[in-house]
């Protein structure tokens, strides 16, 4: 018997071994997915972006294979990976194979090792950009153009041509995206350093938004921003706040209209586009109270809602949506993400997905991840108005990686070393 128990403690140390080398093939793939992001945040155009989605896709599989699953748990990963591959046959295209295998391979991750090391490669690449951009080597400073703000909607329909506006860029394209690569750094340093934190950390940050507000003019993101470092100040400071299932009930309620209101914009979107028209072309919306609430918020938000009727087909509007969406559907983009949940990807994956946020914001309730949860319902705000998380990159979308760690049965106290 003793060599039975000499090759069955082999047979382990060689497990242990797989397992080990798995956690290289992912943040091999994790650190590829995060360049991507990078560089499709800078001028340049990647001409082999679709060949490196197959070697992440093959790097994150491998990873998979060597992770420890139970059998009732590989079902669960078959039948996701089954309906992924079922959108890629109507669709062609591969994304969700590629976000069902990242979130399962992210299993015996340490989640704050894994957003440290995302913090601080985006962190590189971005800090690149502008350096460059600022020396004059490689992509504008700025960028001159119509914005879309105060009075878009009346040029919408009179003609009218609006002034230009020079805002800055430092290398990423527009001011928007310079901004909201702020506000992700901003939301992950604070969730990597929380226990860390102190006032004059959320003050210095506070400035520093303040600053990028003023080279960029996005009132959406230094609104967001604000809001997010107050509440991380508030949770530092308050932590029996931390404890209370009402502020997880406040995330939950956030969720839940954030994505209501989504769906009404949607729906709303062509009698937002009447009414406009009746006010400046005949002094009366008309409407309901409900559309005159919606073209409200429409002007608030910069004509989003409206947006979804710019095309022939109304691209976006609830009308054009599906079930598991259409081959058309993959090429038009705007900015409200939830709806392009929805309209890209079809209802049925987007609810799953809805599911899956609903299942992480129980699992961070039941962790008391109250950091977590402000960065769930910080994202989640953001998401109504900007599709960044919503995107083939699955570098962008830190809650993947939230997700693949909390349902993979995961917990705050991991500390493993790369």
């Amino acid at each position: 018997m003793e060599w039975l128990r000499f090759a069955w403690a082999g047979l382990q140390n060689k497990v242990r071994q797989a397992r080990f080398a798995g956690k290289y093939l992912f943040y091999a793939g994790l650190t590829m997915e995060l360049l991507m992001v990078i560089i499709d945040k800078s001028n340049y155009v990647n001409p082999i972006e679709g060949r490196l989605f197959q070697m992440t896709f093959l790097l994150f599989a491998m990873k998979l294979l060597l992770s420890d699953y139970s059998r009732k748990e590989w079902c669960v990963i078959l039948l996701l990976e089954l309906a992924a591959f079922a959108f890629y046959r109507l669709n062609g295209e591969n994304e969700l194979i590629r976000i069902v295998t990242f979130v399962a391979a992210c299993k015996e991750i340490p989640l704050k090792q894994m957003l440290k090391y995302t913090f601080y490669v985006t962190l590189a690449g971005c800090t690149a950009i502008v350096v460059l951009s600022v020396a004059g080597i490689y992509g504008e400073v700025s960028l001159t153009q119509v914005y879309g703000r105060d009075g878009a909607a009346m040029a919408r329909y009179t003609g009218e041509i609006l002034g230009t506006e020079t805002r800055y860029t430092l290398g990423m394209g527009h001011p928007n995206a310079l901004f909201c690569m702020f506000l992700m750094l901003t939301a992950l340093a604070t969730y990597v350093y929380f226990e860390k934190m102190k006032w004059y950390v959320y003050l210095f940050l506070m400035m520093l938004n303040v600053g990028v507000y003023v080279l960029t003019d996005s009132r959406t993101g230094m609104l967001i921003t604000t809001i997010f470092l107050i509440g991380a100040c508030v949770l530092t400071y308050c932590r029996f706040l931390r404890e209370k299932a009402f502020i997880y009930l406040c995330g939950l309620l956030i969720f839940v209209l954030c994505i209501g209101f989504s769906v009404d914009a949607a729906a709303s979107a062509q009698k937002v586009r009447e009414a406009q028209w009746n006010a400046y072309y005949y002094l009366d919306p008309g409407g309901d109270k409900h559309t005159l609430f919606m073209m409200k918020i429409d002007d608030l938000i910069n004509g989003r809602i409206v947006s979804l009727t710019d095309s022939e087909n109304n691209d976006g509007s609830i009308e054009t949506w599906s079930a598991f969406s259409k081959p058309r559907n993959m090429n038009y983009y705007f900015d409200m993400g939830w709806v392009k949940l929805f309209y890209r990807y079809g209802i049925v994956p987007g609810s799953l997905y809805l599911a899956a946020c609903l299942m992480l914001l129980w699992r961070l309730y039941r962790k008391k991840d109250a950091c977590g949860l402000l960065l769930f319902a910080t994202f989640a705000v953001y998401t109504v108005v900007e599709a960044h998380l919503i995107s083939v990159y699955i570098g962008r979308n830190y809650l993947l990686m939230m997700m693949g760690y909390y349902l993979t049965g995961g917990d705050l106290t991991g500390s493993g070393q790369l």
